[in-house]
């Protein structure tokens, strides 16, 4: 097994939502449940991020304010960590969710020592909500988390199999990193996590992968360092 103790693992909304490509498709976070416990039983202590864009992507509307629509994205992610933590849970993992906002006795008020020492517990942690505020994104809160807690390294499972440098759905010519720098994504204007969550990762390094949540085993395989998707260095 892989000697990472601590890693951030980011799911995509979308991703999980399966062919239906909306709501949640519980097989496939059953798929996901399966490589995470695998992982927690050989002692990784994990955290995880969800995107709420299986339920909203507020950018593509201009109907609605800006801090409104980023409010509904954050209350989407806490629908996506309560639907998978009870997945996980029934599958036989503990589980916590954290919010940075109050969220009734659905959600714990995040604390990085509370955080800790759960994750040393054992339990599998859910960090919903973004950071609270509009303007950033879950890639933003995952690189947080990660840098807070020590994680050794962000996983970032989504529905593409690593970086391109141009769009695969599009141009057919694309072509597939197997390596690249957080510099090289900000040059070259790649876009496969935000601007803020770049910089995050050039300024304090935390070395990443990006691959397809779809493929066999691909968390576990990512966390032996066998993935064939993309691995971002710093």
């Amino acid at each position: 097994m892989t000697d990472h103790r601590r890693v951030l693992l980011k799911l995509s909304g979308e991703a999980l939502a399966g062919e239906k490509k909306t709501g949640f498709d519980e097989e496939t976070v059953r798929k996901v449940a399966a490589q995470v416990k695998r992982a927690a039983d050989e002692g990784v202590e994990l955290g995880i991020v969800i995107g709420g864009g299986n339920f909203w992507r507020g950018r593509s509307s201009k109907a609605i304010d800006r801090t409104k629509a980023d409010a509904i994205g954050m209350l989407a992610t806490v629908m996506n960590c309560l639907y998978v933590s009870e997945i996980f849970r029934d599958c036989g993992m503990q589980t916590e969710i954290y919010t940075p906002f109050v969220c009734g006795s659905m959600t714990k008020l995040y604390s990085k020592d509370e955080a800790d020492a759960d994750l040393k517990a054992g339990k599998v942690l859910f960090f919903a909500g973004g950071l609270g505020h509009p303007y950033f994104s879950t890639d933003t809160i995952c690189v947080l988390r990660a840098l807070e807690l020590e994680c050794s390294e962000i996983l970032l499972a989504k529905s593409i199999d690593g970086v391109y440098d141009k769009d695969p759905g599009k141009y057919p010519d694309a072509k597939k990193y197997d390596t690249i720098t957080v510099g090289e994504l900000v040059r070259n204007d790649l876009k496969v996590i935000d601007g803020t969550a770049a910089a995050m990762c050039r300024d304090y390094p935390v070395p990443m992968q990006i691959f397809d949540l779809g493929e066999e085993d691909s968390i576990y395989r990512a966390m032996q360092g066998l993935s064939n998707g993309t691995r971002i260095t710093v």
